[in-house]
């Protein structure tokens, strides 16, 4: 059994891996008999690598000896929701920089979605990590890249896909600490319209838009408002695993008091690089542009094109050779 992952990239397609039949909508179906085999690697008992509120990541391999994610859904109606809009988004959304389904599992009450397996973690778990420190350049390259899936995404052919829930941990990292968009369990494919009302408002933590909690009205600006809080994250190098809404608050208020000259830009920058190599213009560009992202309406903050213009501005500022990655002090 092969299994294959296809993106475009410039309008050319470019396969990733090979793949078999059976397929749904360029997805292999496994068999809940594939399921077991790929996680009981060895004969050695399932190894869980991480944790969502919807069901469990456990490592796995395919006969092909490729390595995959396995996510294990619960047996909720939350859960079955999820693993419906997964299987909906990612069986189209085909992007470099958008983690790659290659397929799933739905049989006998079981649901399981195969990923392709990303080394480095996810962002929060990497900005937690004490033995190495993301240099600026790496910090610009990711928001970068992940600013180009979700254009993708805003822009997809057949109509608006808003993400819903992007926040550090949405974010995994390759081997080479390339970005990759996940966590769609929560995506909502407008088509054509611009924008929808829900009566059931989903929250996102510190990420949720303050306009949508309040009105319930999903619009890309939704997804602009979550990014600027990540943005801001990454340039700060928050280092904790939750924020509250106070740490929200306190980061936000920071960010503009910087933005608007109050306070001086090393106010901001992550207390791990400093000493080290930091183009305070590209940090101070990208700060200005998160700073509008996480404005209260969403007729004040830009579009997804705006970001990733400024993005490319400030890997262009900052794109020197610097290495990804550095030792601590």
């Amino acid at each position: 059994m092969l299994v294959k992952c296809i993106f475009k990239r410039s309008n050319k397609l470019v396969v990733a891996q090979n793949v078999e039949s059976p397929t749904i909508n360029g997805l292999y179906k496994f068999t809940i008999v594939e399921i077991e085999n790929a996680l009981n690697i060895n004969m050695r008992r399932r190894k869980l690598i991480g944790h969502g509120r919807r069901g469990e990541f456990y490592q796995g391999i395919l006969p092909s000896g490729q390595g995959v994610a396995i996510k294990e859904m619960h047996k909720t109606k939350d859960a079955m929701d999820s693993f419906n809009r997964e299987v909906e988004c990612l069986s189209r959304a085909r992007h470099p920089s958008i983690v790659c389904l290659l397929g799933f599992c739905n049989e006998d009450g079981n649901q399981f979605l195969v990923y392709e397996h990303c080394s480095g973690g996810n962002l929060a778990q990497y900005f937690l990590r004490e033995d190495t420190v993301l240099t600026l350049d790496a910090r610009v390259r990711i928001l970068r890249d992940c600013a180009c899936a979700i254009k993708y995404l805003h822009h997809y052919i057949d109509g608006c896909i808003i993400h819903h829930h992007i926040k550090l941990s949405s974010i995994l990292l390759s081997e080479t600490l390339g970005p990759k968009l996940c966590g769609f369990g929560q995506s909502q494919m407008l088509g054509m319209e611009e924008s929808k009302v829900f009566e059931d408002v989903l929250e996102n933590g510190m990420y949720t838009d303050p306009e949508y909690k309040k009105t319930g009205l999903l619009t890309c600006a939704t997804d602009i408002y979550s990014f600027g809080v990540v943005m801001l994250q990454v340039l700060s190098g928050t280092r904790i695993s939750h924020v509250d809404e106070d740490g929200r608050h306190i980061l936000l208020t920071k960010a503009k008091d910087v933005s608007t000259g109050k306070l001086p830009i090393t106010e901001f920058e992550d207390p791990w690089l400093r000493g080290k190599l930091i183009n305070h213009e590209a940090l101070k560009s990208i700060l200005q542009i998160a700073v509008v992202c996480v404005a209260e309406t969403r007729l004040e903050r830009p579009t997804i094109e705006q970001v990733s213009e400024e993005l490319n501005k400030a890997w262009r500022l900052n794109n020197i050779g610097w290495p990804i990655n550095v030792p601590p002090v």
